[in-house]
């Protein structure tokens, strides 16, 4: 079944002390694109989750959040900085010096200037923080794909209903093109007999006129690659491959079918099933362009 390329998925999960969250979502794209949010300390994890994602997404711009909090903070330890520390001080005594102040400055209000006191948690198991974002990735990764079924669901509906709506024309054009060849006769006749009355005919010519007319009208080759094109159309709408490029393509070449039997027939009635013909085909080939 198709899916669209539209989609939303995540999942927030508890395993062995830390929280993690992963969350995706996707917009039409004409190849696979990745982004990825991930916290600076585990920034391992951005080419990792863009190949498993890439490995179940074929197209779509994806944007991907990933956080990651430790509960145990046990690990964490907190150093100074004490080369920016003595330049502190250093400087917060050249302005004592300088305008008379006391130096009243302590190691508290030293250590509220940036980047002296540092936080460093200890080295992580990179393998094993993985591991635990991939448990957490797959349940988001499935619930974005369910969502794209479903959206997909909808387009498969849409596009079914109108190539049915394509193959009625089409069965009606079938009906109709040797009719207009009649009518052509009819007329030629008609016209004939109007302008040379009641002197005999040639009728082998008559015959002959009607044979080219009738060939230069004909839209049978048409008409049966039409009928082939919405069946393999359809086969794609049952895929579980990503098939929107190879659609696409095939939409086209169902409008250039569409645009032979319009430029061949001078029939009224056959024209306009090929307009309307023309409004289902750029229908479809919109619902297209959101399919994965």
């Amino acid at each position: 079944m198709v899916k669209s390329m539209t989609g939303f998925g995540r999942a927030v999960k508890e395993l062995d002390g830390y929280i993690i969250t992963v969350e995706l979502k996707s917009v039409n794209h004409r190849y696979f694109e990745f982004s990825s949010r991930c916290p600076r300390q585990y920034g391992f994890i951005d080419d990792k989750i863009k190949s498993y994602v890439g490995s179940r997404v074929a197209r779509g711009k994806v944007e991907c959040f990933v956080g990651i909090d430790a509960l145990n903070t046990d690990s964490a330890d907190v150093v100074v900085n004490n080369t920016l520390a003595s330049a502190y001080v250093k400087a917060l005594k050249e302005i004592a010096q300088t305008y008379d102040l006391k130096e009243d400055f302590g190691a508290a209000s030293i250590a509220r200037f940036p980047e002296v006191l540092v936080a460093r948690k200890a080295e992580e198991d990179e393998e094993k923080i993985w591991s635990l974002v991939k448990d957490v990735a797959e349940i988001a990764v499935d619930k974005f794909i369910e969502m794209r079924r479903i959206e997909g669901r909808r387009m498969y509906d849409d596009v079914f209903s109108r190539s049915s709506f394509i193959l009625d024309c089409v069965s009606y054009i079938e009906k109709r093109s040797p009719e207009t060849v009649k009518e052509y006769n009819d007329k030629l006749l008609e016209r004939v007999h109007e302008l040379i009355g009641d002197v005999s005919l040639d009728e082998n010519r008559i015959i002959q006129e009607v044979a080219v007319y009738a060939d230069k009208v004909a839209v049978a080759e048409e008409t049966v690659r039409l009928r082939s094109h919405i069946e393999q159309l359809r086969a794609f709408l049952e895929s579980d491959e990503a098939i929107g490029r190879k659609m696409d393509f095939l939409v086209q070449e169902i409008n250039r079918e569409t645009n032979t039997i319009g430029s061949k027939c001078n029939d009224v009635d056959i024209a306009r099933s090929v307009v309307d013909m023309k409004a289902e085909i750029e229908k479809i080939r919109e619902q297209i362009q959101n399919i994965e």
